[in-house]
């Protein structure tokens, strides 16, 4: 079998610093070579990102439509978070959006204001409803 090596600079922490890739393939370019492994560090980092904030490392259910619907829902989430950074301009670490967000779930709270506001003084979004009022459709909340 024949191997090729391949050097590249590769940014590393602010440093530049040598990396070397060894390939089976003859064909590509030595940037294209470079360019798959980028990528693919970049898609280990997501998954990473995924499994540590989202919980993915454990399942509720174990036959493969069960761990297939839990996988499919938590990139969902990950989509719908990466949305709201991107409307709301977000600065902070993905752990950080998924805490706040999670903080604020059990409030009715304007989330794309409330990430917007994060970090300032301003602090103005906007209370929906207390959590005491709220109720489900079609059912009337206890009267006391």
């Amino acid at each position: 079998m024949k191997l090729r090596r391949v050097e590249a600079w590769v940014e590393v922490d602010g440093k530049w610093r040598v990396m070397v890739f060894i390939t089976n393939n003859t064909d590509w370019s030595p940037r294209s070579v470079c360019d798959l492994y980028r990528r693919r560090w970049d898609i280990e980092v997501f998954f990473k990102q995924v499994k540590q904030s989202l919980k993915l490392g454990s399942f509720l259910g174990h036959s493969a439509n069960a761990v297939r619907w839990q996988v499919y829902t938590a990139l969902l989430v990950y989509v719908l978070l990466r949305f709201m950074a991107h409307l709301s301009q977000w600065g902070h670490s993905f752990t950080r959006l998924f805490a706040v967000t999670r903080s604020a779930l059990w409030e009715r709270i304007d989330l794309l204001a409330l990430l917007k506001s994060y970090g300032t003084a301003s602090g103005r979004f906007k209370v929906i409803g207390a959590l005491n009022t709220a109720w489900l459709p079609g059912f009337a909340p206890a009267k006391t």
